[in-house]
């Protein structure tokens, strides 16, 4: 089959649906009891994390441990007194892990309302829960102080600037002096928040990640049926990740709020409804630029006898949504935007040692990843995405696959890497009709989840030489 045609049992409607396939009645039982043992360990862990998250200092952000940053914070399970510890964590975390390695592996045999049940569940509990391991929902809000409440641009300026102010004792050290590092119509959503209460704030941005990330699983149950993959079995790729879902919907992050409308964007494509998918896809690098790495493929990937015509309408869509996004941006923010490349630069290039590369440099001695090698880093990035968007375009790759190998690519380069990142690539490796993306991008979950286990394991960062 040409990576060009529509896939065996595809169709072009463009109505939407929430449906599978009939399941098929000669499936072995032994597999359906190995996938509801996966998704009763999904749920099981999930309510642990949920439940323990206020008494378990390593579940929480650095400033909220202790107690003292907690109050209102605690979230819908209040404080329960459970402490799982770094050993009980561990337990947690793995079976977690491993729950859903077993679950996606023969999620294609279990029911579809319960496998979305499940997803949705722990959603619900994780949203539930007080904030979890980052302080990033706290940086959204102060952003949208420094503007909406202080009259300061936050491109300009970091946290610092309001060190008098409450949020100041919950920011991350590492970003004091960093101005914002997202698009135009995220920060500007943080103006609209900015004068709630701490606490609401958080819930807030939460919420907006659940609901996010949930739209992100319909969107690619969706697209899965125009794309002939199985829905049940992406939907499960991506909806019960425990990056996704306990880090992303825990933590409040904006790259599920990014995928949403990247995902709009990929699904209008796979209807041809060209102009508005390259206008969704640029909203989409309004809220966080990474965004913006889809794009060239689905350019690349326009085939067929209108392929010029397909091509021309996404690029239609593509500037007249940059241009309202280039409007509202200067509007709002003057020429500060202008600037947000330089300090993403600046952020990677300082790099962490939970990347790969700074994983690789702390084990050798050599430390995190310097400026000279994240130069290195993002110039084989660089070659590496060429080479991808090339095959695309001479037909040798499906544009949705091409996507997905670029986002291994950028998060294998990466010198600072969280793991909620990997949502990046999880909806693209789900649709990528590609067996080798879609073991990529669960390998890929297992081993930033080993770099995250290192900080609960008694001694594991002194094993580091940290």
């Amino acid at each position: 089959m040409s990576v060009d045609s529509p896939p065996l049992g595809a169709t072009r409607s463009g109505t939407f649906e929430l449906r599978a396939p009939a399941l098929d009645a000669r499936t072995p039982a032994s597999r359906t009891r190995l996938g509801l043992l996966g998704l009763t360990g999904m749920m099981v862990t999930g309510l642990l994390v949920a439940i323990s998250a206020a008494g378990t200092d390593d579940l929480l952000p650095q400033p909220v441990r202790a107690g003292v940053g907690l109050v209102g914070l605690a979230g819908s399970f209040g404080t329960t007194g459970i402490n799982l510890g770094g050993a009980g964590l561990t337990i947690v975390i793995v079976a977690m892990f491993a729950s859903y390695v077993l679950t996606v592996g023969v999620a294609h045999r279990l029911s579809p309302l319960l496998v979305l049940g499940v997803i949705a569940g722990l959603h619900a509990l994780i949203l539930l829960a007080p904030p979890l391991f980052s302080t990033d929902v706290f940086s959204y809000q102060v952003y949208g102080r420094i503007g909406a409440m202080n009259g300061w641009n936050p491109y300009l300026a970091g946290p610092h600037a309001l060190a008098g102010d409450p949020l100041y004792y919950y920011i991350g050290s590492k970003w004091i002096s960093t101005p914002t590092v997202y698009g135009p119509l995220f920060t500007g959503l943080s103006y609209l928040l900015a004068p709630l209460t701490i606490p609401a704030n958080v819930f807030a941005y939460k919420a907006i990640a659940a609901m996010s990330s949930l739209a992100v699983v319909a969107l690619v149950w969706n697209a899965a049926r125009l794309r002939g993959v199985d829905p049940v079995r992406a939907a499960a790729l991506v909806g019960l990740n425990p990056l996704i879902v306990v880090y992303g919907v825990g933590g409040g992050h904006n790259d599920l709020l990014m995928l949403a409308p990247l995902l709009v964007g990929v699904l209008l494509v796979l209807q041809r409804r060209d102009r508005l998918a390259g206008g969704s896809m640029m909203m989409a690098v309004g809220v966080k630029m990474t965004a913006g790495l889809v794009l060239p493929f689905a350019l690349a990937g326009a085939r067929g006898s209108l392929y010029r015509s397909r091509r021309r309408d996404l690029l239609i869509g593509t500037g007249v949504a940059a241009t309202v996004l280039s409007a509202f941006a200067f509007a709002v923010f003057g020429t500060g935007p202008l600037h947000l490349p330089a300090t993403i630069e600046k952020v990677q290039s300082n790099g962490n040692w939970q990347s790969f590369p700074g994983f690789v440099g702390t084990r050798l001695g050599l430390g995190t990843v310097s400026h000279p090698v994240s130069l290195i880093l993002g110039a084989l990035f660089a070659v590496a995405l060429a080479i991808l968007i090339w095959r695309v375009w001479r037909g040798e790759l499906d544009w949705i696959a091409g996507a997905g190998w670029a986002s291994v690519a950028l998060l294998v380069s990466a010198g600072s890497l969280l793991p909620w990142y990997v949502a990046w690539l999880m909806p693209l490796a789900a649709l990528g009709r590609d067996g080798r993306l879609w073991r990529a991008s669960i390998l890929l979950t297992c081993l930033i989840g080993c770099f995250q286990l290192l900080a609960y394991i008694p001694h594991g960062n002194t094993a580091l030489g940290l």
